[in-house]
């Protein structure tokens, strides 16, 4: 049982690398962006980008769907902009989730390209990891 439980982990440890992800998403509607909560800025090392499960720009607005235990809103999150082409957008968890009802598909949080400070026509970059 134990040789069991040993081979388990292993095999948990080396499929790690196989769930991460980047995502790049590009909107040929193109938008600027200047963060929300901070000036553009690139991420610090330090910060952990949020896991996202989908990216939408509909060309007005950002959706985005995350993992929720039932408390998740827009407002958790701080989205910084870095000024480049296409802008790269950051979405980082600043209000954590401590609520106990576990929201399998997730929750879905959005920003207005105007709240984001994103002009039509410019093209974003989303850098976070994708969790499927």
């Amino acid at each position: 049982m134990r040789q069991a439980t040993i081979r388990a982990a292993v095999a948990a440890v080396a499929l790690l690398p196989l769930l991460g992800g980047c995502v790049i998403y590009s909107n040929d509607g193109g938008e600027r962006k200047v963060n929300i909560n901070t000036a553009s800025q690139a991420v610090s090392q330090a910060e952990v980008l949020e896991a996202v499960r989908k990216v939408d720009f509909d060309g007005q607005r950002l959706t985005v769907v995350v993992g929720s235990n039932g408390c998740t809103e827009a407002s958790s999150f701080e989205v910084k902009i870095k000024d480049t082409d296409p802008a790269e957008l950051s979405l980082i968890r600043r209000s954590p989730d401590l609520c106990k009802a576990i929201v399998r598909e997730g929750v879905a949080v959005s920003w207005t390209y105007a709240e984001l400070g994103l002009n039509t026509g410019q093209h974003v970059r989303v850098l976070n990891p994708v969790s499927l």
